[in-house]
């Protein structure tokens, strides 16, 4: 494994066609407290996270309001503003917080103008460049969510829109009402349950985010691939979604400096064919 990681050494990926990014980002959901709720146990530490993200290459941070809530978003702009030129941050809107790991879908229309609006003021950004609904709402219409993010792009509130946490019906509904860049579903290789809209992005260009990339299974498939490069099971489950299909952008996240190192460091790890195969049929 090479001594200095770097996001870009997994290649570049292109959203919207008018943005590019490395093709490992970071997930800034741990850069809260217990529970994604209130603030870290210490936030000089988590802004030193999100620091090392772009000082190794990282140029795509995902987070999205109900992180903390608003906690995520806060430090994210508290640490890095003013952004790098190259930096690309996505947020997300429609869920709510009762408390700690607790989650709740709120796609009023209403609901995600405040939400939106608010993600602007505490990223400090004009334009968000990559909007989520964050969950359908199955008490709102899909059209009416969607609808709403539309005006906020034609106000030029959103750059690009994209969907979270949706089957490939939920996707199209939303491609019949606009453009849609990115989809960002659960994925790693012991949930495969959106295998199949992988391949629909990649056939599309468009961006699939898996959320929870790296997993603690314990497999011993996975333990023995990792002692064989000499690398972590995290970082065979990123180096396996890397090769799984160009269209993917892992975004592991982190609170702890020394595994944001670990995970980037994947990036230089090549499994081989029989490797692939061995990783890809734990979820059979």
């Amino acid at each position: 494994m090479a001594n200095q990681p770097n996001a870009a050494l997994a290649g570049t990926i292109d959203i919207g066609g008018d943005m590019t990014v490395n093709r490992l980002g970071f997930g800034a959901m741990r850069v809260t407290g217990k529970g994604v709720w209130r603030d870290p146990p210490d936030r000089d530490a988590a802004k030193a996270v999100l620091r090392r993200a772009v000082d190794l290459g990282v140029n795509f941070i995902d987070t999205a309001d109900c992180y903390g809530p608003e906690v995520s978003e806060s430090l994210i702009a508290e640490t890095l503003y003013p952004y790098p030129d190259d930096l690309v941050i996505a947020t997300k809107g429609g869920v709510v917080r009762p408390g700690p790991d607790q989650w709740m879908p709120n796609g009023r229309p209403d609901h995600l103008r405040q939400a939106c609006e608010r993600s602007l003021q505490l990223l400090r950004l004009d334009a968000i460049p990559m909007y989520y609904l964050h969950q359908p709402d199955p008490k709102v219409p899909m059209e009416e969510s969607i609808g709403m993010l539309v005006q906020l792009k034609d106000e030029g509130k959103i750059r690009h829109l994209a969907v979270s946490n949706v089957s490939e019906h939920e996707l199209r509904l939303a491609q019949r009402l606009t453009a849609i860049v990115s989809v960002q579903n659960r994925y790693n290789p012991t949930d495969r349950e959106s295998d199949g809209l992988v391949d629909v992005c990649a056939q599309e260009r468009l961006v699939f985010v898996p959320w929870e990339p790296v997993i603690d299974s314990g497999d011993a498939t996975l333990a023995r691939i990792a002692k064989a490069h000499g690398a972590s099971v995290h970082q065979v489950a990123l180096a396996w979604l890397l090769a799984r299909s160009p269209a993917v952008l892992p975004i592991p996240g982190t609170g702890n400096v020394s595994h944001l190192d670990e995970n980037v460091g994947a990036t230089t790890l090549r499994l081989t064919p029989e490797e692939f195969e061995q990783v890809g049929q734990l979820a059979r």
